[in-house]
């Protein structure tokens, strides 16, 4: 079993022979290998396991994931009472 997340593809560039690019997931961005997505342009949502974009997808499907793995991680009623390193987190 694969976790696969949607991220937006913000930048694409060529690094070694390969189609590489930069995806927002949320607010957070990684560096991600767009080699076998040649549709995937500026703007499109893919969906990205291990740094590899998978397929892409459209971005109400993308914003539908990332709302539901974001409640999966910090429900609600917990938000603000979890800490880390003595700082209450967002």
């Amino acid at each position: 079993m694969c976790l696969a997340i949607p991220g937006k593809v913000i930048e694409i560039f060529q690094d070694r022979g390969l189609r590489m690019g930069r995806a927002d997931f949320g607010g957070t961005v990684r560096k991600v290998c767009l080699e076998h997505l040649s549709d995937a342009g500026l703007g499109d949502y893919v969906l990205v396991h291990v740094g590899f974009a998978l397929t892409v997808i459209c971005e109400r499907e993308a914003q539908k994931t990332l709302a539901f793995l974001k409640d999966l991680v910090l429900p609600d009623e917990l938000e603000g009472e979890l800490v880390s390193d003595g700082d209450v987190l967002p």
